[in-house]
């Protein structure tokens, strides 16, 4: 095993506790960093490179028929590896997002397209759910069981705002366990149900979820209601029967007492690496294990962890997630070193065997000679990947360079374009903005407010106006005021433009020819007259 450390390039301050690491297409994915992006990446998906001990962000774009995705801290994520004939996705449910609301929503992530220079496009669509359907948390797990040919997702824990009968003054905002309830519900109609067994009797959230075939298995946790962290250890079957699905639990007794742990696979089979995490809200857990699934149940090993850094062990905090196989992305805060301008530091964790790392590294350099963005040649025909640069530009330039996260590139747009406080109350923050109406994707939607000199752009959201109202505002050619000129109460039909009449001048024939004249003798005309006749 090796530890690494790597060299952010600029792309820092986006990766912070509660963000999740996805691998869709052989390639690593960032999602719910810290706040709301700004143009470079308006869909809050990034691609995580990792090479020459540098790590680099781009830009991930979504199809047209994909849904909004919030940035989501701590949701649960599971992932789909294919089957029936469907290819690798992920499931997103719950979450915080950068205002502290926590979702209820259920997403699924899958790939859409690669373009002709590799650039990967993503799909993302909102799930339904009927029947008895999961609240809003955040800090839960789900897993995929499969039992007698079907399919299902387990969700189990979690944490949620005390309930609104319960609140008070003083704790308002308060988080409590989500009563310890197992969901389950299938995939291909939504229809969920909720179970409760008597081993899950207290609540836990930030434990492992690891699953093989119809068993899943929830090691460690923490508890709020006990501000504990038992070494627990639960194995949970499912059996998707003809009628009603039929579940049971058992308590082992060789669990692990953590919480926060990062987990990565190690192959195509049920092994996986259990790093890090928390024994005590002061105290991180050093050590790592192995977790093995196979037909007589799980098996967990002792595993000799890297050899740390000095700021990995003094470090009160650490987070990250899983990097491919074997592979484990790490990030720990500099302290407030003022020294340091980043904000954290970050380290390549790899526990594959020095042979398979070998290979693994022949591996990638002879896919990169077609996957790497650097060596790609776009069609000429692909202009849409290069919108708003010039064709002087696409010279010596690649695309792995044009879309690379940079904070040196962002404007400040707080005084400029659509982030420009538009009113006295303007509530639109360019930092948490999100989508208000389902037209918005990339920006706010705006109004142009007719009063004064040369008037001035106003967002709808600060204008409080229904989407219905801002669709029928938009087609038609009405002067409207914003709500310190008055509001929207005179609709006045914009004066239309006076048109001067085109004079036509009739173009002069140089020969007309008239109809055609036979010239005949009297004596032809009288003997055509009484011929006709």
């Amino acid at each position: 095993m090796t530890l690494q450390a790597l060299s952010p390039v600029n792309c820092t301050g986006l990766l912070q506790p509660g963000c999740s690491l996805l691998q869709l297409d052989g390639e690593i994915l960032l999602f719910g960093q810290k706040g709301w992006p700004k143009r470079s990446c308006p869909t809050g998906v990034f691609g995580v490179r990792i090479k020459h001990s540098e790590m680099k962000l781009r830009a991930i774009s979504f199809s047209n028929d994909s849904c909004y995705l919030p940035p989501l801290r701590c949701p649960a994520v599971c992932r789909l590896d294919p089957y029936d004939g469907l290819p690798e996705s992920y499931l997103i449910h719950g979450g915080r997002t950068p205002n502290n609301e926590i979702s209820s929503s259920l997403y699924l992530l899958t790939m859409d397209s690669r373009g002709c220079n590799r650039k990967l496009t993503l799909k993302c669509k909102e799930k339904e759910l009927v029947g008895e359907v999961p609240g809003a948390r955040y800090g839960h797990a789900m897993s995929i069981v499969q039992s007698r040919g079907k399919t299902a997702c387990v969700m189990f824990g979690g944490r949620s705002y005390m309930p609104a009968g319960e609140r008070t003054t003083e704790r308002w905002n308060s988080v409590v366990d989500c009563p310890p309830q197992v969901f389950l519900f299938d995939l291909e109609f939504g229809c969920s149900s909720a179970h409760t067994l008597p081993e899950l009797s207290d609540g836990q959230s930030f434990h492992v979820a690891i699953a093989r075939e119809d068993s899943v298995y929830f090691i460690g946790g923490h508890s709020i209601t006990s501000d504990s962290r038992p070494p627990r250890l639960f194995r949970l079957r499912v059996e998707l029967l003809q009628g009603s699905p039929l579940l049971s639990c058992e308590t082992l007794d060789f669990g692990l007492s953590i919480s926060s742990a990062l987990v990565t696979r190690t192959g195509p089979g049920h092994k996986y690496i259990v790093l890090g995490g928390y024994q005590s809200d002061s105290q991180k857990r050093m050590e790592c294990n192995t977790v093995i699934l196979d037909e007589k149940g799980i098996h967990i090993e002792h595993l000799e962890p890297p050899k740390w850094t000095q700021d990995i062990i003094h470090s009160r905090t650490w987070f990250g997630g899983s990097a491919g196989d074997g592979c484990i992305l790490l990030a720990v805060p500099t302290e407030g070193r003022p020294s340091q301008p980043d904000v954290h530091y970050f380290y390549h964790v790899s526990f594959q065997q020095e042979k398979e790392s070998n290979e693994e590294e022949g591996t990638q350099a002879c896919s990169q000679e077609s996957t790497d963005y650097d060596n790609s040649t776009p069609l000429e025909d692909s202009e849409e990947l290069y919108f708003g640069r010039e064709p002087h530009e696409l010279e010596n330039s690649s695309d792995d360079e044009g879309d690379i996260y940079n904070e040196e590139d962002e404007e400040d747009e707080s005084q400029t374009g659509y982030w420009i406080k538009c009113c006295l109350g303007c509530q639109v923050d360019p930092n948490t903005w999100e989508p208000l109406y389902s037209t918005e994707l990339h920006r706010p939607a705006m109004i142009f407010c007719s009063k004064g000199e040369e008037g001035h752009w106003v967002h709808a959201q600060c204008m409080e106006l229904s989407e219905t109202l801002l669709v029928k505002l938009s087609q038609g050619s009405k002067k409207y005021f914003c709500l310190d000129h008055g509001g929207l109460p005179y609709q006045e039909m914009t004066p239309p433009r006076q048109i001067i009449p085109v004079k036509r001048t009739p173009m002069k024939v140089k020969e007309r020819n008239g109809p055609l004249m036979l010239k005949m003798s009297p004596a032809k005309k009288s003997f055509f007259k009484r011929l006709f006749d």
